[in-house]
């Protein structure tokens, strides 16, 4: 049998982006009852406060080493305005576990791990001048009056003409009043109509960004839903690997770590397409993130189904990559074409097409 607790414990993760995080440490440089911290690869920071009893003082350890330990930072900062806090409760330090029921092998787990999320603005200009006030310094605006009081004020019926017609603003709009948008969207990833899909798939991951400026943890939740039904054998999952991809594209400061799971998917034949159309969308806009699996996608310039020879020319071609001319010259002489998506639209091009936009870029 297994003990009291163990089979509701899980390993912790962000509240923000979902990843897992590493144990609290203590700093090098200890201040009297200063208490163990943690940051995210989203930017996240956390403090550990052992009795669950001290949540205030976790607030100001995590705020203040969010602000690199300047405390008249720490103190101009409004909440919502400058950052997002979220609370972690039943850690257990020694066991790195999370543990809903409370109780652990005959222990009472009462830690807490308390999240501070400076906005991205905010964490710039904290990084880059760390010894004065933020005077000045941009805030995450408001989010916009979009004439939604969070009722639902729209069908399903509307939202597909809208994405159909690519009216991005107006469903952009209606996220900033009513997050169940997101729902109606997720439906429309399993239509048979491509272009549908990927329009559904990259407005999905606009109005997710909207959605995280105010709550990043269902967005969190919601990538995850999506990374479960692409991992369940025999599950439907059509479209979720290009919203996986426009929700990264999106918030590249919250969600690049999941990337790597992207690139694990490439080991998978059934897969490979899907992950490569999603890897090169978000090289179109964050190549650095993508540049470290540049031999990955090169190996797939061999690859004998034609489609994955031409998305990974284009992956390449959006990472801009050096010394593969060679390869990527071997290419130019294929004609099969390859579904390009951009703004709303697909468009045809020729692996040798891909291959000579790759080489182009390298000048």
């Amino acid at each position: 049998m297994k003990p009291l607790g163990r089979e509701l414990a899980q390993k912790p993760t962000c509240p923000f982006c979902g990843l897992p995080i590493d144990r609290p440490q203590e700093l090098e440089i200890r201040r009297p009852g200063e208490m163990p911290v943690g940051t995210c690869s989203c930017g996240a920071v956390y403090a550990y406060d052992a009795t669950g009893h001290n949540l205030g003082a976790a607030f100001i350890e995590a705020l203040v080493f969010s602000c690199n330990m300047y405390w008249e930072l720490a103190w101009d900062l409004i909440p919502e305005k400058d950052y997002l806090e979220k609370l972690v409760e039943h850690y257990d330090y020694d066991t790195h576990l999370i543990v809903p029921g409370g109780f652990y092998q005959g222990r009472r787990i009462s830690g807490a791990l308390y999240f501070i999320k400076l906005h991205q603005g905010i964490r710039e200009a904290t990084c880059r001048e760390a010894p004065k006030k933020l005077d000045g310094a941009p805030s995450l605006p408001p989010a916009p009056s979009s004439g939604y009081s969070g009722k639902k004020v729209f069908t399903k019926g509307e939202v597909e003409k809208l994405v159909r017609e690519y009216q991005v603003e107006p469903l952009l709009n209606i996220a900033r009043g009513d997050r169940r948008i997101l729902r109606d969207l997720q439906r429309l990833l399993y239509t048979g109509d491509e272009l549908l899909r990927l329009k559904t798939a990259d407005i999905l991951g606009r109005a997710s960004a909207v959605v995280a400026s105010q709550d990043p943890g269902s967005i969190s939740k919601l990538l995850q839903n999506l990374l479960a039904s692409v991992s369940e054998p025999g599950a439907s999952n059509w479209g979720a690997l290009d919203a996986i991809g426009e929700i990264i594209r999106n918030m590249p400061e919250i969600f690049a770590g999941y990337i790597p799971v992207l690139c694990q998917f490439l080991e998978n034949k059934t897969l490979r397409l899907g992950s490569l159309r999603a890897i090169g969308r978000i090289a179109g806009v964050r190549p650095d993130l993508v540049r470290k699996w540049t031999f990955r996608f090169l190996s797939l310039l061999h690859d004998p189904e034609p489609q994955i020879r031409g998305y990974a020319a284009w992956v390449l071609a959006n990472l801009g990559v050096a010394a593969v001319q060679d390869e990527l010259r071997r290419l130019q002489g294929e004609n099969q074409e390859v579904a390009i998506y951009e703004g709303g639209k697909i468009e045809k091009k020729t692996i040798g097409q891909l291959a000579s936009e790759a080489l182009e870029r390298e000048r």
